[in-house]
């Protein structure tokens, strides 16, 4: 829509209901500017499109499934767009408040050498304590780094240190801000993972900067299943792999270890009282999740020994696509 701000991008497929709460949130947020909304549709079936077809104010585009990328579909959104900011949001992403919007533009606009800025995500209330206390903890290590980071912060760091790079371009488009200057410069890749991360190493590496925007929070988690843990963790550490050479696990001894080092961790945050109201099917349930994830970060680090068919029947997000 000519003459918004921003544009906010939520791309869908079978988003119902959750959607409808998204949506009405969205639509609701309290600005300096004009704003407009536009959902790409890879082929829901559930009215998904019905329903965002009668919102006043919502621009729908609808791709057919096979055409869907995490990478390529955003970056077709944005180009149908024209405002000098877009937020990116996913169908299951609830924006906390009604300034959600404006702090996650407020945290580009700082300054013009900022490429993008990434918000907090907040544990959905039927999440697990554990997913809640994880959520925590990742996100307040945002917060206590300068909120706008580069790779000039520490150009030594950052060529030296996995650590640290993988700090400076961790990314969300969950919940996610980009300037569209720089995007027209450096776009999404076309990637099956993490088409975030490698976009936010691209611009770290081109010299621009990255916000982190703490009070633009979403209410975003997954209560993901045994099965399902492992299939995300060899997706996740498959694409580390592939795309930025890391090694989510060092093998076989390094696996035992971290799932010891794991469970150790969970009784012990139970022992001191910073994770509370666990039941034992809960408990029982996060030690299968832990051995779920090392497990499936080990497959995804070694999938190369994998056999094509099992790396698909692995990978969840392959998986999901191939339903498309």
């Amino acid at each position: 829509m000519t003459g918004s701000y921003c544009t906010v991008i939520i791309p869908t497929k079978n988003g119902m209901p959750g959607i409808q709460a998204v949506m009405t949130t969205v639509m609701d947020q309290r600005t300096l500017w004009k704003y407009d909304v536009l959902a790409i549709d890879s082929g829901s079936k559930d009215g998904t499109v019905e329903y965002l077809r009668a919102l006043d104010g919502v621009r729908l585009v609808q791709i057919p499934p096979e055409e869907f990328g995490h990478g390529k579909t955003r970056n077709r959104a944005i180009a149908a767009t024209e405002a000098p900011f877009v937020a990116l949001l996913t169908q299951d992403a609830l924006p906390a408040d009604r300034e959600w919007l404006f702090n996650l533009v407020s945290a580009v606009e700082q300054n013009t050498e900022i490429a993008g800025a990434f918000g907090r995500h907040l544990a959905c209330e039927n999440a697990d304590p554990f997913t809640k206390r994880d959520l925590i903890a990742h996100f307040d290590g945002f917060q206590k780094l300068p909120r706008v980071v580069s790779q000039q912060l520490d150009p030594e760091r950052y060529e030296n240190d996995v650590g640290w790079r993988q700090t400076l371009h961790f990314f969300s488009d969950n919940n996610a801000c980009l300037r569209r200057s720089v995007w027209e410069r450096i776009p999404y890749p076309d990637a099956d993972f993490a088409e975030d991360q490698l976009w936010a190493k691209s611009i770290i590496e081109n010299g621009f900067s990255k916000a982190y925007a703490h009070e633009a929070a979403v209410y975003h988690s997954h209560s993901y299943g045994i099965w399902e843990k492992l299939q995300r963790s060899f997706d996740e550490a498959r694409s580390f792999r592939v795309y930025f050479g890391y090694k989510l696990s060092a093998g076989v001894k390094s696996l035992v270890q971290s799932i010891f080092w794991l469970i150790q961790r969970d009784f012990q945050d139970l022992r001191s009282g910073s994770v509370k109201g666990v039941s034992a099917g809960v408990m029982i349930k996060q030690i299968f999740l832990n051995v779920a994830l090392v497990f499936g970060h080990y497959l995804g680090t070694n999938h190369a020994s994998v056999p094509k068919k099992t790396q698909f029947f692995l990978s969840r997000d392959k998986r999901l696509q191939a339903l498309r």
